[in-house]
């Protein structure tokens, strides 16, 4: 799922004026408290750039204008690819000419790429969709929708109709989708933003509902993005309790994955084709997991890269292609990796602030393309409602062909 910045509020709050003096924002302690964790936590981060960005848009969101210009002025100048034009948090700057020569710098670095094209619209313009998924066996496309609550199947020729229709089962919001690689049954992520409940779905590929899963725990968690194992073993990311679990279907057990570094709402994640590497996005960057020995670290993204701010991740033979949405202006882009998985040997940016790139979410790979939810609309949704009908766009899936 899409999220600001900081993951851990749903939305950016205005300031209000009072007396003359802006007022701190409600969760101001709550950033500070993320901003000094992060700054104990920059030196040993693979991409310094990521980490800096995260405290401009920090910095910027509790008041401190200067400060959050001087950390954005050391992070671009690293010239990884953060586009501040397009980030929530940095907007009240616009128009001051320090941070508008900032942007035209990064656009001179990081030109604009449209190489996508429209491969498939809705007519419901209300989904406000999340996840996307391919299943080869049927030539299907499913949709997971985060405000009608279900999930609707696309065929080859662009047909769109229900899956799980709304008000079936009760479901929460829908998150991320998987197939299951054994059978090609569905699997999904359900998340209530404002209860902050959580649930893992299993349908058939009739779209039937198999069983619901939800941890047992008094925490709050906000399962997000998914992957199954040849065993039939999911894993998936928590954007709220800042884990990623393993759930053993037999026991019905949520078990967190332990890694070397505190994660910071973990977002995207693909699996390998040897079924052992597994990569975990998060608002740092990518952090590689061997499932078989249990050692992780930090993917290293390489001069002028970044890993940081990925929603949708995906595996395809050696490389890592991914929706960067939380890097400020979004993108889509495939990272080659080397022989063991740990670092980037190249960047391709596919798409970059084109007709398709207003907010994408999330994707899925079929043959040699990409084919991804442009237009998400996630930015017009808050505690589970849409705030503005007017805005409501039909939704548009664009593909890209794949390096």
């Amino acid at each position: 799922m899409s999220v600001l910045p900081l993951t851990a509020y749903s939305q950016e709050k205005d300031k209000e004026q009072i007396k003359g003096v802006l007022a701190e924002p409600d969760n101001a302690a709550e950033v500070r408290e993320q901003i000094a964790l992060v700054e104990k936590m920059l030196p040993q981060l693979a991409d310094r750039g990521a980490a800096l960005y995260f405290l401009a848009t920090s910095k910027q969101h509790v008041g401190e204008t200067l400060e959050a210009l001087k950390l954005l002025k050391e992070c671009l100048a690293l010239r990884e690819g953060f586009d501040p034009a397009g980030s929530p948090s940095l907007k009240v700057l616009k128009g001051s000419k320090e941070f508008d020569d900032l942007v035209a710098g990064v656009h001179r670095d990081f030109p604009a790429v449209a190489q996508a094209r429209l491969a498939f619209i809705t007519e419901e313009k209300d989904l406000v969709p999340e996840g996307l998924a391919y299943d080869p066996g049927q030539s299907l496309f499913y949709l997971s929708s985060l405000n009608r609550r279900k999930i609707v199947k696309i065929s080859a020729e662009g047909r769109v109709s229900d899956f799980v229709p709304a008000g079936r089962d009760n479901l929460l919001p829908v998150v991320g989708i998987r197939l299951d690689p054994r059978d090609g049954t569905v699997w999904a992520n359900s998340w209530a933003e404002a209860t902050q409940r959580s649930e893992l779905l299993h349908f058939d590929p009739g779209g039937k509902l198999l069983g619901r899963f939800a941890p047992t725990d008094a925490a709050k968690h906000g399962f997000n993005d998914l992957v199954v194992r040849k065993s039939g073993e999911i894993l998936l990311t928590d954007t709220v309790s800042n884990q990623v679990f393993q759930f053993d279907f037999s026991a019905n057990t949520f078990t967190p994955l332990p890694v070397h570094r505190p994660l910071s709402g973990p977002n995207g994640i693909a699996l390998a084709e040897d079924d052992r590497q597994l990569f975990i996005a998060d608002d740092f960057g990518v952090v590689h997991v061997d499932l078989e020995g249990g050692a992780s670290s930090d993917v290293n993204p390489g001069p002028r890269s970044t890993l940081a701010g990925i929603d949708g991740l995906y595996w395809r033979k050696g490389s890592l292609i991914a929706v960067q949405n939380g890097i400020g202006s979004p993108r889509i882009a495939a990272f080659k990796l080397s022989k063991d998985g740990t670092r980037v040997t190249q960047t391709t940016v596919l798409e970059n602030r084109s007709a398709f790139t207003s907010l994408p979410t999330t994707g899925a790979i079929r043959g040699n393309d990409f084919y991804f939810i442009a237009n998400s609309q996630v930015d017009n949704m808050n505690a589970g409602k849409v705030m503005d009908v007017t805005k409501l766009a039909a939704i548009r899936i664009a593909v890209v062909r794949l390096p």
